[in-house]
């Protein structure tokens, strides 16, 4: 774009003055020299300062945005911080709190094994006392029983022994005369 502008020019100043003209000559001398040509400088001058103007507008609201979203996330993570410091603060609480905890649970516990083994202890007594009550009511069950058996027993002994006699002392004269006597005692033969 320089490279056209000054071209224009070049052509312009040496219709007027000439083609030695003085312009020419500084051309030439400063502007011309091999290898710095300054038309290249200033043209890439120009293209960066357009590239410039035409990125700078949205990277810089990229860079807005950008600064924003990092501003907010600090924003978090400080209130995260925050947050998980009063967390650490009510656990470390909670943990100090923890042996005077254990030992309530320990003496909570400790009580309730000395109940249960009263309890227990109690139960086991009423039990020994209803067992030995069973075992007596039993005993003295079994004793009537036997009672009763031997008093059976000696019944019978007793009859079959005086059968026994009986039956050696009877003969056949006493045992009709007998036989008579019960007929009698009756009312007879009618």
């Amino acid at each position: 774009m320089f490279f056209f502008l000054s071209t224009v020019i070049l052509l312009s100043a040496t219709a007027e003055h000439g083609s030695s003209g003085a312009f020419m000559q500084f051309y030439d001398k400063y502007l011309n020299y091999p290898g710095f040509e300054l038309w290249k400088f200033v043209n890439l001058g120009i293209f960066i300062a357009v590239l410039v103007y035409l990125v700078k507008t949205p990277i810089t609201e990229k860079f807005k945005a950008r600064r924003e979203a990092i501003r907010a996330e600090l924003i978090k993570a400080e209130q995260d911080k925050q947050s998980a410091l009063a967390d650490l603060t009510a656990t470390e609480a909670k943990l100090a709190g923890v042996p005077n905890e254990k030992s309530a649970i320990l003496a909570r516990a400790k009580e309730e094994a000395d109940a249960e083994k009263q309890n227990l202890t109690r139960q086991t007594k009423a039990e020994i006392a209803k067992l030995q009550q069973q075992a007596e009511s039993e005993l003295n069950r079994l004793a009537q029983q036997r009672k009763v058996e031997l008093r059976r027993f000696s019944a019978e002994e007793s009859v079959r022994l005086a059968e026994e006699k009986l039956r050696g002392k009877i003969n056949a004269d006493n045992d009709a005369a007998l036989v008579k006597s019960s007929i009698e005692s009756i009312g007879g033969l009618s």
